[in-house]
């Protein structure tokens, strides 16, 4: 399983559209998720993704999330196939091309709340009380590099 690595302005416009359905797919019609997705972060960010018969089949991005580009703010993380593995493969490489490519001292993730135990495994710590963001219980999870 190979992970894509890209900023925006070197994505294709078919590996955005692929991104963006597969967004669309999991955030609006699985998790009943009714917002704007595209809001404009996407310009700024890494987008680490694993193609499977030019489908994307796992997701998340990345960006700074302040002006000192030490925090970076991992969202939008998905799979379309649960059980296989694939989450895993998605975290560790996107973990290492974040580290490589943004080169920051400390990675945040609002985690849902069911996914904590995923996140820890990476070294992520629970950092808030839980609170809702779309409906979902969330927690803000960091990983001091």
């Amino acid at each position: 399983m190979e992970l894509t690595a890209k900023m925006f302005h070197e994505l294709s416009t078919k590996e955005l559209y692929e991104i963006l359905k597969s967004r669309a797919e999991i955030f609006m019609m699985e998790q009943n998720i009714h917002c704007l997705d595209m809001d404009d972060i996407d310009y700024d960010s890494l987008h680490c993704f694993v193609l499977e018969n030019q489908r994307v089949i796992a997701y998340l991005r990345a960006f700074y999330l302040n002006q000192d580009k030490n925090i970076v703010k991992i969202g939008r993380v998905l799979t379309l196939k649960h059980g296989m593995g694939i989450g895993n493969a998605l975290m560790l490489q996107s973990l290492q091309a974040v580290k490589q490519k943004l080169k920051c001292e400390k990675i945040l993730i609002d985690a849902q709340k069911h996914a904590v135990g995923f996140y820890e495994k990476y070294g992520f710590v629970t950092t808030s009380d839980d609170f809702l963001e779309e409906g979902i219980v969330h927690v803000t999870m960091e990983l001091v590099l």
